[in-house]
């Protein structure tokens, strides 16, 4: 009897989770709402199965239960039970593939104004190519592919002179207008998938696969690649932005065609190699794990890198310069980061090539030099240090809470220790904590922090960097409503 309780109450709080639950579809963005009208009559019918199994499996419990003398009747077969099964079963089966077939159908014959969007994927980034004045894209192939032309464009077909590239992450639509996206894959599996627009489409290196669909509300929407890829998969996003055709039309029109980029790549100036770098930078995918504004990802930022000393993984130091950059291109593993997974693959590029690349991370570099003021270089150099060693990934710097204390308002602070003493954040306790994070744990928080082994001027730089993280939050206190300066 118990058992039979049981499957009614999980039928009973599956039912109620379905109707209560606040995990809905967003409205969909485009005009396939018929993809959520497939899914829910697969969800409908998947329901009456279970809920009729159960049900069934709860009545057989309570009607054949074990009695004392009584034996179970024998019946090797039944015709007519087995052939209402094959009925039902395949009623249901049916009823769920045919919506889902008719849709699919719908999904992949484009109408014939259908405004052409080609998407190339490839570890772990995004790239786009829209037509050109004559509307028609050119042809492309594996063999063209180089760091000057990176979608595989072939030079000698006029048709592709003019075609639009888009060497980033972001793309844009014209509201109300049909699109055929064609996707096609550079390296490995992908998955082209927009989840508000309802798209969703396999990439498969050597094929060309399409789908089409119109934007029926503008707004930015994320783009996500819903096959594993590698290890930067997770890191493997972009946006699509939706507006008024005006809006687009404009937006177009400031993007470099292929013959633009031709021209560029063969003029003999430093801007070309830095362009060449950048070229490398989207044809290899390296902008998926090296960041160039700064901000945290799968490998070491190359913001303010070039110059900068670094923390290795064997405890080592070393000066970010040309000969190390290079051999980290040829030679990934040989001296590896501290705080940054070893997953980078090995490159064989020519020394133009390396040059380029060094040309563009040097050129950061001097920009990230150029930005800081001569007062706050002890403190940019700890920002830089705190990001190679992944402090930031359990240290946040407004406030939030995370894996470890706030460095906000940190510096001067009396914190409480886990044995309940009390202690003043100094740059005593600081060093002591980054020499030897078990020493003297904060209360609240788990002893999980590694030792690091930094030269007492990159001490000096990370105990700056949290000094100005206090008073920075000093000042926003004083602009505060209510506080007094």
């Amino acid at each position: 009897m118990a058992i039979a309780i049981a499957l009614i109450l999980i039928v009973i709080a599956s039912v109620l989770f379905d109707i209560l639950a606040p995990w809905h579809a967003t409205p969909a963005a485009s005009n396939w709402g018929s993809i959520d009208t497939t899914l829910f009559i697969t969800l409908i019918i998947s329901g009456i199965f279970f809920i009729a199994i159960t049900v069934f499996m709860a009545v057989a419990v309570i009607r054949y239960r074990h009695k004392e003398g009584s034996r179970a009747h024998y019946q090797p077969e039944s015709k007519k039970l087995e052939l209402w099964l094959i009925i039902v079963t395949s009623v249901g089966i049916a009823a769920m593939l045919a919506p889902g077939l008719i849709v699919y159908s719908d999904f992949v014959r484009v109408p014939k104004n259908a405004y052409e969007l080609e998407v190339v994927a490839q570890q772990w980034q995004w790239a786009y190519r829209f037509p050109g004045q004559d509307g028609k894209l050119g042809k492309s192939d594996i063999k063209y592919v180089d760091a000057t032309n990176p979608f595989g464009l072939d030079p000698k077909d006029p048709a592709g002179q003019d075609d639009v590239l888009v060497k980033n992450n972001e793309v844009r639509l014209p509201l109300d207008r049909p699109v055929k996206v064609l996707l096609r894959s550079k390296d490995v599996l992908h998955d082209f998938y927009v989840p508000q627009i309802r798209s969703k489409m396999d990439m498969v290196p050597g094929m060309v696969s399409h789908f089409w669909f119109t934007p029926t509300k503008t707004g930015n929407y994320e783009v996500l690649c819903a096959e594993f890829c590698g290890v930067g998969h997770y890191n493997m996003r972009g946006h699509m932005v939706v507006e008024e055709q005006g809006a687009f039309d404009q937006w177009l029109n400031s993007q470099p065609t292929f013959a633009q980029t031709l021209t560029t790549a063969a003029k003999p100036s430093r801007d070309s190699l830095l362009e060449k770098g950048r070229q490398l930078v989207e044809q290899h995918g390296c902008s998926a794990c090296h960041s160039q504004d700064g901000s945290a990802s799968l490998g070491p930022g190359w913001k303010g890198l070039y110059g900068r000393m670094e923390q290795l993984a064997d405890g080592t130091s070393v000066l970010v310069d040309e000969a190390y950059l290079k051999e980290s291109i040829l030679d990934p593993k040989a001296r590896l980061v501290q705080g940054y997974p070893p997953v980078m693959v090995t490159y064989t590029l020519s020394e133009a090539e390396l040059g380029a690349l060094v040309a563009l991370i040097k050129s950061l570099g001097a920009e990230q030099q150029g930005q800081s003021g001569s007062g706050d270089d002890l403190a940019a150099q700890g920002q830089q240090l705190a990001q190679s060693l992944g402090c930031l990934a359990c240290h946040s710097v407004d406030g939030s809470k995370g894996v470890g204390p706030s460095w906000q308002g940190l510096y001067g602070k009396t914190e409480t220790l886990a044995d309940g003493a009390e202690i003043k954040v100094d740059e005593g306790y600081i060093k002591e904590s980054v020499l030897n994070p078990g020493a003297r744990i904060v209360k609240g928080y788990a002893p999980v922090m590694p030792a690091f082994a930094p030269s007492d001027k990159e001490l000096d730089a990370l105990i700056a960097f949290i000094k100005s993280t206090a008073n920075a939050a000093a000042d926003a206190s004083k602009t505060e409503p209510g506080k007094q300066p």
